[in-house]
């Protein structure tokens, strides 16, 4: 029945305000009782002094029977409620206005009595009850006589068998009724008004746990838009709960996106593999066969022909499964950067000395641009000569002849920015946002570039993450591309 967690604290609140009202009503009844018969008490101290100097019950030791005669007589008129014992000195009930049959004792105990001659009713003193072996009663207690030396006590019972009770308390005092009604009224307002205090704040936990329902039975769908309302200062632990749960969904809706993204690149990576692996060997089969064969037929020519054409094949087969190789490692948690100071515009000569033969072959002007004062970089040199070498080398396969690459090099405080400029066929802008993905080819690309495998630029792309560093393209079409990076400088 208890499966909510309004329920739950409902069924606590109940049971807290019950044990605090349970308390409350005992506390008020208690202090009502006790202050009833404090007052009532003081009041009536010099009772039994009054009575023993206006009629003394006993004369030399002898109990004066008209005497108390009178003073029962009188006192029943005045408050039938009192009950009026005659001790003698030692604390024996020697007579009593009450019925025989009800007296369960036969004295009364006289510490009570002289803590009230001494101190006058302050604090509030009880003493035996003869109707009770136990109990004890508020009094008023009197010597007698009131001078000299001591015969007995006059003892009076202020509160009789009316008061014996707590339930004939309540029944005969309105106000302690209207007290306790009161009392009652004001806890069940309580309750009703916790209850729904509980309501507004267990309303909000119970909307927040419907929204996390719903989106985990929606996980399977597309679109995930519902969220916790949450304000932007959140007011409370609810509502941080709900802001936190925002963040966590937001996050969650991110990565399954992700996913499915790395899922479809995933599955178009191992047709773009299988495709460019499978050109190659194929082409490797076919004219291995052919040259098997047809090898007592065919010329010198046409042997060395299709071994060219085989080796080729080869190359480039082995360029991509050394490629995949190295994305696989620049991938993995264990690759290990060995960061150390270089010189950049070494560097850059190296990498354009090593492409200069291709590129004239090609007819392209391939330059490099810094000046020489140009600070060392901070990096991982092999790594960073590799991006040279990609962005080169794609740079010269999409130049035609007659055009230019150039490599220049800047440095301001803290970085070195690298742009390789060339004046190739250049990029659509909508392809710009995919040319760092794995296996993308231009729309653009001839028959000729097909063989180009996609991973340069991610690999490229990966280097300088890694390094924790970015590389933006800026092109045109037929007008060129440049693409740019920074390297953290050593600084004096």
């Amino acid at each position: 029945m208890l499966n909510t967690l309004y329920k739950k604290l409902a069924a606590l609140l109940f049971l807290l305000l019950t044990a605090v009202g349970a308390c409350l009503i005992w506390l008020y009844i208690y202090t009502a009782e006790m202050y009833e018969q404090e007052v009532s008490q003081r009041l009536n101290a010099t009772l039994a002094g009054h009575i023993v100097s206006d009629s003394l019950p006993i004369k030399n030791g002898a109990v004066d029977q008209s005497a108390l005669d009178s003073i029962f007589h009188m006192l029943m008129i005045i408050n039938p409620g009192i009950e009026v014992y005659l001790l003698d000195a030692g604390g024996k009930i020697l007579a009593y206005s009450a019925p025989p049959e009800k007296i369960k004792r036969d004295s009364v105990d006289l510490k009570p009595i002289i803590q009230f001659l001494a101190s006058g009713a302050k604090p509030l003193i009880k003493g035996s009850d003869p109707r009770h072996l136990s109990r004890q009663k508020i009094f008023s207690a009197a010597p007698i006589p009131a001078e000299g030396p001591r015969e007995g006590y006059l003892y009076v019972i202020l509160g009789g068998e009316a008061y014996d009770s707590t339930a004939d308390m309540i029944q005969g005092s309105y106000f302690l009724k209207i007290g306790l009604t009161g009392l009652s009224v004001a806890l069940v307002i309580a309750l009703l008004a916790g209850l729904w205090l509980l309501s507004l704040v267990t309303r909000r936990v119970g909307k927040l746990s419907a929204i996390m329902h719903n989106f985990l039975s929606d996980a399977k769908s597309a679109d995930f838009v519902m969220r916790y309302p949450a304000p932007e200062h959140p007011r409370d632990e609810i509502d941080a709960l709900g802001r936190t749960f925002n963040i966590m969904a937001d996050k969650i809706d991110t990565q399954l996106a992700e996913l499915k993204s790395n899922d479809t690149k995933r599955r178009e990576l191992i047709a773009n593999v299988s495709h460019d692996l499978r050109t190659p060997l194929t082409s490797l089969q076919g004219y291995l066969e052919t040259l098997m064969l047809k090898q007592d037929t065919l010329s010198d020519e046409e042997k060395q022909k299709y071994l060219q054409i085989v080796t080729g094949h080869s190359q480039r087969l082995g360029q991509l499964v050394t490629e995949l190789f190295e994305l696989a490692k620049l991938d993995s948690v264990e690759t290990l950067l060995h960061i150390e100071p270089f010189s950049m515009g070494e560097l850059v000569q190296d990498v354009v000395q090593k492409y200069q033969l291709t590129a004239v072959n090609k007819g392209i002007q391939l330059k490099s641009n810094f000046g020489e004062d140009l600070p060392s970089a901070y990096g991982d040199i092999g790594l960073i000569q590799r991006v040279l070498e990609n962005l080169i080398d794609n740079a010269i396969r999409y130049t035609s002849a007659g055009g230019s690459i150039t490599v220049d090099l800047t440095s301001n405080k803290d970085n070195i920015a690298v742009k390789i400029i060339d004046t190739g066929c250049g990029i659509e802008k909508e392809e710009l946002p995919h040319i760092f993905d794995r296996f993308y080819r231009s729309k653009r690309e001839d028959k000729e570039r097909s063989y180009n495998s996609g991973l340069g630029l991610a690999i490229t792309k990966r280097i300088l993450s890694l390094h924790g560093s970015d590389i933006a393209a800026d092109s045109d079409v037929d007008q060129g591309t440049t693409f740019t990076f920074e390297l953290p400088a050593q600084t004096i």
